[in-house]
């Protein structure tokens, strides 16, 4: 087979499996977080506060004026996280939850449009970036109106596996291997943080485990700027 149908071919495994598991409602308990602490009349202070380093690092990363455009798209999903995850959780609800679901799913779908971009061909990219683009933003609208998970978590997670598939199949000097390690590490550091809410606030009530998620996660954020940066710094002018 092609290496280049070799991502297809995993993508379509992954459609296949999301859509063969049962259907998977939000659980309801999502939106009890561990700190609920108020601080200058802002409630659940350090979960809305700890969104401000995505404004910051998306802006940057558009600052850079990046080659690839999946890359202006994850820029962009990544600095109105900042306001979407704010304003969830001055209020935490599914109706809320919207908003910051949907930069999200833009951000993943433009960083995976990018390596697309970079890793195969920047023709096959643009041919899929508004196909990406409306399947990350519908996977929130259906979650929205039939209570489904399952394409949201499909657009959260099959990015990452079809971005270390195409790192490993189609190596490039430009970006190695570590940055994409770095990446991906520490968005599974925040994702571990994530579930361990209220175990790590446990430890001394002083921060939470979902605030240091948003921090881990921002990082992350940081990592793919870093990388692209690095990257036009070593091209020919």
């Amino acid at each position: 087979m092609n290496r280049k149908y070799i991502p297809i071919a995993i993508a379509v495994a992954l459609a296949l499996i999301t859509a063969l598991v049962p259907r998977l409602p939000q659980d309801p308990a999502y939106h009890h977080f561990a700190d609920t602490r108020a601080m200058l009349g802002v409630p659940n202070a350090l979960d809305v506060l700890s969104n401000v380093p995505f404004l910051l690092i998306g802006v940057l990363g558009l600052r850079l004026r990046p080659r690839e455009t999946g890359f202006y798209f994850c820029f962009a999903g990544i600095a109105l996280t900042a306001f979407g995850s704010a304003w969830y959780h001055l209020n935490p609800n599914n109706a809320t939850l919207v908003w910051d679901r949907l930069p999200m799913a833009v951000g993943f779908m433009g960083l995976l449009d990018a390596v697309i971009a970079e890793r195969i061909s920047e023709r096959a990219a643009m041919l899929w970036l508004t196909p990406l683009l409306c399947l990350g933003a519908g996977s929130v609208i259906y979650w929205q109106a039939r209570d489904d998970l399952r394409p949201y978590v499909l657009v959260q997670f099959g990015p990452l596996v079809l971005i270390a598939a195409m790192v490993a199949l189609f190596p490039s000097r430009q970006r190695p291997v570590t940055p994409y390690v770095l990446i991906l590490g520490w968005y599974v550091v925040a994702k571990i943080l994530e579930a361990a809410d209220a175990q790590v606030y446990a430890l001394g009530e002083i921060v939470s485990g979902h605030t240091l998620k948003h921090l881990a996660a921002a990082w992350a954020c940081y990592e793919i700027v870093r990388m692209v940066a690095r990257q036009q710094s070593v091209e020919p002018a």
